[in-house]
């Protein structure tokens, strides 16, 4: 069992930044895939960045060059650092835990924090 709680989330300018960390408790975090995934009103859910359990990291077309997913497993946290913010960027924000493991994949969701950006 896996318990995320999401901090930093905000009002911030167009062009703003905001950095978004994820506090993970409960299990071996190190072990986990970590994600943050957003949705914004009248939208499915979609993936943003994730870094693996290995330390790689992926982002979804839009916001590379601009966000930054990081993992620190001794503090079990992981943080999103979102530059150059876009209103397209207005969303909650999720944070996920994953970890595949025989029989299938434990998959846990935190309770979200609004971004928005407005000017």
């Amino acid at each position: 069992q896996v318990q995320l709680v999401e901090s930093g989330g905000g009002l911030v300018q167009p062009g703003g930044s905001l950095r978004l960390s994820c506090a993970a408790s409960g299990s071996i975090f190190s072990l986990y895939d970590m994600g943050w995934y957003r949705q914004a009103p009248g939208k499915q859910r979609e993936l943003v960045a994730t870094v693996t359990s290995g330390g790689s990291s992926n982002y979804v077309e839009s916001v590379k060059g601009r966000f930054t997913i990081s993992k620190d497993n001794a503090k079990n946290t992981v943080d999103l650092q979102m530059n150059s913010l876009k209103h397209e960027d207005t969303a909650v924000y999720y944070c996920n835990a994953r970890r595949a493991v025989p029989g299938g994949t434990w998959n846990y969701w935190g309770q979200g924090t609004q971004v928005t950006v407005s000017s």
